[in-house]
């Protein structure tokens, strides 16, 4: 599927669908995933039509097994190879003193 070239409304519906599809793979009625996501049924409609928030999209998953799906969906950005580069020789080999540690130091005990 090209999303470049679909508009925003078609891939929300496309996703909205996907979800429907995993919701009867499982053999679940909407009513049930409202039920056990405490959220309302006119809000699992609408998901399944494209129209829904993420938080209810992430709620969904949860109780679908399918969170883990989120990563081939948008995986974790790694270290360009530049800045792996650039970090190169420059990593911290201890720590610095704390600017708390320096003040009271220099401050003459009251006895």
């Amino acid at each position: 599927m090209d999303y470049k070239v679909m508009t925003d409304g078609a891939i929300s519906e496309e996703v909205g669908n996907r979800i429907k599809k995993l919701r009867l793979r499982q053999n679940i009625t909407q009513e049930e995933i409202a039920q056990r996501t405490m959220i309302s049924l006119t809000s699992i409609k609408a998901l399944e039509k494209g129209k829904g928030k993420l938080s209810t999209i992430i709620a969904v998953l949860r109780e679908l097994n399918a969170l883990d799906d989120l990563d081939a969906f948008l995986p974790e950005p790694g270290i360009s190879p530049l800045q792996l580069a650039k970090m190169q020789g420059k990593q911290r080999q201890r720590a610095g003193r704390k600017p708390e540690q320096t003040s009271k130091a220099k401050e003459t005990p009251e006895w």
